[in-house]
């Protein structure tokens, strides 16, 4: 079973940084698609950033703000998130898709807890 942990998340200024840390544990591959989400109240749930052997790939409202990356060794992901802004407001959530045969379990999706991220103006 894999499990997701976030951290990182808090209180910040308008302008200001934050970089939150997804780590999983449990059977993962470097294959394996990982990604950040974030919800904010009333909202739908929606992509910010993901992250495969293929490259990475972000929500239009923060390309050129935020940066996701990865570390294979640590089963880690990292969402660096710059120049943020009060509309950035949200949980944000790690989210893991594995893809495997039939055989081997068939393709999963898991989540983490979700970590609050609050942008003041």
């Amino acid at each position: 079973q894999v499990q997701l942990v976030e951290s990182g998340g808090g209180l910040v200024q308008a302008g200001g940084s934050l970089r939150l840390s997804c780590t999983a544990s449990g059977m993962i591959f470097s294959s394996d698609a990982m990604g950040w989400y974030r919800q904010a109240p009333g909202k739908q749930r929606d992509v910010v950033a993901a992250i495969t052997n293929g490259g990475t790939s972000y929500a239009d409202s923060v390309k050129g703000r935020f940066i996701i990356s990865r570390d294979n060794a640590k089963n880690t992901v990292y969402l660096q998130m710059n120049s943020l802004k009060p509309e950035d407001t949200a949980v944000y959530y790690c989210k893991l898709d594995q893809f495997r045969p039939t055989f081997l379990g068939g393709n999963r999706e898991y989540w983490g807890q979700g970590t609050q991220v609050t942008v003041s103006s």
